[in-house]
């Protein structure tokens, strides 16, 4: 038999606490003490939960990351139809868009996802300590209510 396990991700940062409220407030979540005072989580819904713990050495990631390296991101789903609006919240909480090369302003990417009209884009960004995220369009198939479930 199995154990259970709960899955968290668990971000470095100079300022858990800090970090854990944008989080909050991008997600309409709850911040939550950690289990030590170096740690902040927070939780969902569903009780989905980020953790943040403080790292006193924290240097945020770099973007673009050196070819041919992975980074770990966040991946945020957002009904297509509210990206912009998503994106402009995230922006006025403290984020900030991320070029991704199509043009040197542009946070759209590519996200592989087809609607009806062709490709949804996701949008690029990194948090107040610099780690990245992507706003990308929810698959309504994954969504209860979407299907009438």
């Amino acid at each position: 038999m199995t154990v259970q396990k709960t899955p968290v991700i668990a971000l470095d940062c100079a300022d858990p606490k800090s970090l854990a409220q944008f989080y909050a407030d991008l997600l309409g979540a709850e911040v939550r003490p950690g289990p030590t005072s170096d740690d902040v989580d927070v939780v969902g819904v569903a009780g989905v939960k980020i953790a943040f713990r403080r790292d006193a050495g924290f240097a945020p990631p770099s973007w673009p990351r050196p070819e041919d390296s992975q980074q770990a991101h966040l991946r945020i789903e957002v009904a297509a139809a509210d990206l912009d609006e998503a994106e402009r919240e995230a922006v006025s909480l403290g984020a900030r868009p991320l070029a991704t090369g199509s043009t040197s302003t542009s946070t759209s990417i590519d996200s592989g996802i087809h609607t009806g009209d062709g490709f949804c884009s996701a949008r690029l960004l990194s948090d107040p300590a610099g780690h990245t995220f992507a706003l990308v369009p929810a698959d309504p198939s994954s969504d209860p209510a979407a299907v009438g479930g």
